[in-house]
């Protein structure tokens, strides 16, 4: 079981990433992404989604000194926030610390919230991911650190302003781990099973990458250089193969809500979306 204090007392995790064009083209197909602007490498672009992978310090949950019952983590939540465009290529380094845990109960587990910075070899400050993990097996471990954000939800009155209805192939969490994300809970069927799973499930932040293409060509025209923000909390899962269908909710010229289901199941995935746009 993991202890709170003594992770919130760690120091962060630092991380260099060396970040080829050739990458960059890898995570836009591995959130099926097939416009030539992300994926032909003259004037290539980088989707901003792409921040979640940059500079990560990988599945750290196995490790034994963190002390978690990793087959049983979940993502709960992920927020990004663009401060400049991502670049599609270039040195990067991150850092990531553990800024707070609230304990659910025994039974229930708790979830940890972890921040990552992450600066260019130059020192520009590109992108800040703030994500949640829900640890469903270290419930009763007690609470430290900052509280956990509480994001707000869809309007629940009103129909969307929008929908965009995008596939997912029976591939899709084999290519997208190729990006950084190696648990095994999305590729290797006992493990799956081992976590509750019929099968191995989609990786979230490709749901969420999905989900922002959408917002992207629907709301910013497919200019990456758009999006300042994303946020979003992870419902349920996807199995690949399926349709995310992105409903959305415009605020302003700048803000949108929005929420993504799985059609064939008729599941909601993601909830509390927001996004911020230039």
């Amino acid at each position: 079981m993991i202890d709170p204090a003594a992770l919130v007392a760690r120091a962060p995790i630092e991380t260099r990433h060396s970040l080829t064009p050739q990458d960059s083209i890898l995570y836009a197909l591995g959130i099926g992404a097939e416009e030539l602007r992300f994926v032909y490498e003259a004037e290539l672009r980088a989707l901003p989604m792409m921040a979640v992978t940059l500079a990560y310090p990988g599945f750290f949950w196995r490790d034994p000194r963190y002390g978690a019952d990793w087959k049983r983590i979940l993502h709960g939540e992920q927020s990004v926030m663009l401060h400049r465009p991502l670049p599609s290529g270039g040195e990067f380094i991150g850092h990531t610390r553990f800024d707070g845990v609230e304990d659910k109960g025994a039974d229930k587990g708790a979830v940890v919230l972890v921040t990552r910075t992450i600066h260019g070899a130059d020192g520009i400050h590109y992108a800040t991911d703030r994500r949640t993990a829900f640890l469903r097996g270290d419930g009763g471990c007690g609470s430290a650190g900052a509280a956990i954000p509480r994001p707000e939800p869809a309007p629940a009155d009103t129909s969307p302003d929008a929908v965009v209805s995008i596939p997912t192939a029976a591939n899709q969490a084999k290519l997208y781990r190729l990006s950084g994300d190696l648990n095994p809970l999305h590729v290797d069927p006992q493990v799956a099973r081992a976590a509750g799973f019929d099968r191995p499930i989609l990786h979230g932040l490709c749901s969420y990458g999905v989900a922002g293409r959408a917002i992207l060509r629907l709301l910013a025209g497919d200019d990456p250089a758009r999006l300042k923000r994303l946020d979003a909390r992870f419902s349920a899962p996807v199995y690949p193969g399926e349709t995310i269908e992105t409903q959305i909710w415009r605020e302003s010229d700048a803000a949108a809500r929005f929420e993504a289901r799985v059609v064939e199941r008729d599941v909601r995935v993601l909830t509390h979306g927001y996004a911020e746009l230039a």
